[in-house]
């Protein structure tokens, strides 16, 4: 299966190691799951006028062990609401990125990835060269390549669809 590669700017990043995505929404919020009101409420205590500047296809970049503690679904859910179409970290918490592949949401997880971009910088993700290619800089960034199965949940829109297209395909 080949995906199609993917281009954005850096909508965000996410310097701190052991970033607890809650706070994308507030601990407080982390039980909403209408998309309208994560939408009124994301980044609102980290960046304001992170809804009005986000584009579809921005990219969010994260430090070492993103997604660190109980991870929550709502907090991704409005950035993929919003468009944003990957996160890639220096590394992942477990827990957080197993959660997010199964929604179809690429984690990608790239050593060096911070002194790398900066925020606004226009990334494309080469997944036939897994590759992080800085647009802006005309640099390129070597990412963990997925396995087989991973790259296929992605392609499929997630680990159901995934699911769903094994047993569709089977006599």
């Amino acid at each position: 299966m080949s995906l199609k590669n993917l281009r954005g700017r850096i909508a965000f990043v996410f310097p701190d190691d052991d970033y607890d995505v809650d706070q994308i929404v507030g601990v407080k919020n982390i039980r909403i799951q209408d998309a309208g009101e994560l939408r009124r409420i994301v980044m609102k205590s980290i960046d304001p006028d992170f809804v009005s500047t986000v584009q579809p296809g921005d990219i969010l970049i994260g430090g070492h062990n993103f997604g660190y503690g109980h991870p929550h679904y709502p907090p991704m859910t409005a950035m993929r609401d919003l468009g944003i179409s990957c996160v890639i970290a220096e590394s992942f918490s477990p827990g957080y990125w197993w959660g997010e592949m199964a929604e179809g949401f690429p984690q990608i997880t790239c050593p060096g990835i911070l002194e790398f971009a900066q925020r606004w910088d226009q990334l494309e993700v080469v997944w036939s060269e897994n590759i992080v290619r800085n647009r802006t800089s005309e640099r390129s960034l070597p990412f963990e390549p997925f396995g087989a199965s991973e790259l296929q949940i992605i392609g499929e829109g997630g680990l159901v669809k995934y699911l769903q297209s094994l047993s569709s395909s089977r006599p």
